[in-house]
């Protein structure tokens, strides 16, 4: 389930639910997805919140906040199912602990007459837990333990959310499976065979798509020539005006 494919086409998938276990009947309360194509985000995403018919957990609602009564008005499962199926069918998942979400996708797949759909027969799956327990073995591997690992911002999350964390575990991903390591924890060291040959670089730099640029406009200009200016006065030298005047 953590085998990387080459599908250019990433789907960062989380889900919140009623409970723990759906074989006690619990179910899926809501959907949050990001798309990334080619490593990168396209701003597509699916997100919805499902009336489960079910009373939701004391605990449950402690960790993501949402109520029965927050859901009363929305929709079931089997009405958003087709446009769910169409926006991850034939993508790879991300999932952070991708056994507790793929189960209750297919149950709730499992409860509609007409599908005998299971996930993993429409997309590949990704778990990031588990490549980080590999990547860090006996060290905490949570979404919160990760982000102050690889120095990645989630203040914002005093609740769980399925959309926020899909956000989160999509920055996540990019940095742990691109080679990537924060400067700011000691204890973390990279692999011996994460050093980049010389060839590899120019292969990759020739991979790469040309980049987009952007000039600066006459207001801009004239910003950067004030802020040069007041340096320049401050310092009574500006190393960007020699570097400007050597070009």
């Amino acid at each position: 389930m953590t085998k990387r494919t080459n599908n250019p086409r990433l789907i960062v998938l989380d889900t919140e639910t009623t409970g723990l276990n759906p074989q006690e009947g619990h179910r899926i309360i809501e959907i949050g997805c990001i798309e990334l194509v080619n490593r990168r985000h396209t701003g597509q995403r699916y997100h919805v919140y499902l009336n489960p018919d079910r009373q939701i957990d004391a605990e449950a609602v402690k960790v993501h906040g949402i109520t029965n009564d927050f859901l009363a008005d929305k929709q079931r499962f089997s009405e958003i199912y087709n446009d769910f199926f169409a926006f991850i069918n034939g993508a790879e998942l991300i999932i952070h602990n991708a056994p507790f979400d793929v189960g209750f996708i297919n149950h709730e797949f499992s409860l509609l007459s007409a599908s005998q759909t299971k996930l993993e027969d429409i997309c590949s799956i990704f778990d990031t837990l588990t490549f980080a327990r590999s990547k860090h073995p006996g060290q905490r591997n949570s979404l919160d333990a990760l982000c102050k690992r690889y120095n990645i911002d989630n203040s914002h999350r005093e609740l769980h959310g399925a959309l926020l964390d899909a956000e989160i575990l999509a920055d996540l991903y990019l940095v742990m499976t691109g080679g990537q390591f924060s400067l700011l924890d000691e204890t973390e060291q990279a692999p011996k065979n994460s050093i980049i040959k010389p060839s590899e670089t120019i292969i990759a730099a020739k991979q790469r798509p040309p980049l987009t640029i952007i000039c600066c406009d006459d207001e801009e200009l004239t910003a950067h020539q004030a802020l040069l200016d007041t340096v320049e006065k401050s310092s009574g030298h500006c190393i960007w005006r020699t570097l400007e005047a050597s070009s």
